[in-house]
């Protein structure tokens, strides 16, 4: 169950990222609500993944994965230039968190 939490933090973490982008400095009302309010679900997603995740563990992998997923959807939705530098970039983290879980700590 802690990888469907830890996945769940990262879906809501992604969405604070593209509601924070619209809350325009927290001056548009509705976006700075649904900015807040994911950061809160993420929040506790991840304190429940963290039951059993080492903390440094659970904590890079949901900040990792969420990165890829933001660095992803800007690309797909927000037409945001994705060039080999980024590519390489999102490899090597996706690599580490494969390395993560090949070494048993996760």
């Amino acid at each position: 169950m802690n990888w469907v939490y830890l996945a769940i933090a990262v879906i809501f973490e992604i969405a604070v990222a593209i509601s924070a982008g619209k809350a325009a400095g927290f001056t548009n009302p509705r976006w700075t609500i649904a900015t807040l309010a994911s950061g809160g679900i993420a929040t506790y997603f991840l304190s429940r993944a963290l039951l059993t995740f080492d903390v440094g563990v659970g904590y890079a992998m949901w900040t990792s994965i969420a990165g890829v997923g933001i660095v992803l959807l800007g690309t797909l939705l927000f037409n945001q230039r994705l060039d080999w530098r980024k590519a390489i970039g999102i490899a090597i983290v996706i690599g580490g968190v494969a390395g993560l879980q090949l070494s048993g700590v996760a």
